[in-house]
């Protein structure tokens, strides 16, 4: 399958630039050999690609292009406090959070799309446990949130 830098140019994707954070953390930490992300939101070029919540003006399918862009902005986290992409073995764990209408509930659809893409990225290596859970509201009125555990190679 090959390491997760060719699979990602394979798929054409490039890392973004890790998010600046919007408060008091850090992207991403490493406690021996484990990297755990903040939640990372749909951030691209400094900006949010969406806001607003699901069930109420944004459906499923946008909503899992919002969890894939999360999830790859949390793939650059984990990469830059891994040195390097190819320094990330696995991602074990996902946590995708969906700023939901109170009728909707097909978060863990919306969660599909974050976990789709570490599946492209890492192959079996990205086979991970995830909890996809409905909030009132996220930061920035963002629709979706993603938070990632790994292990360092």
């Amino acid at each position: 399958m090959g390491t997760p830098a060719q699979r990602l140019a394979e798929l054409g994707i490039e890392l973004p630039p890790v998010v600046a954070p919007i408060a008091a953390y850090t992207p991403a930490v490493v406690v021996g050999n484990q990297l755990y992300t903040s939640g990372q939101v749909p951030m691209v070029d400094g900006a949010l690609a969406a806001t607003g919540k699901l069930g109420a003006g944004i459906g499923v399918e946008q909503g899992q292009r919002l969890a894939r862009i999360c999830a790859l902005n949390a793939l650059a986290a984990l990469a830059e406090a891994a040195g390097g992409i190819d320094n990330v073995a696995r991602i074990f764990k996902l946590t995708v959070f969906v700023a939901s209408d109170p009728s909707f509930g097909d978060q863990a659809k919306v969660g599909n799309g974050a976990s789709e893409l570490v599946g492209e990225v890492f192959g079996e290596q990205g086979r991970h446990a995830r909890s996809a859970v409905g909030v009132t509201v996220l930061p920035l009125d963002a629709p979706v949130e993603v938070e990632m555990i790994g292990l360092l190679a």
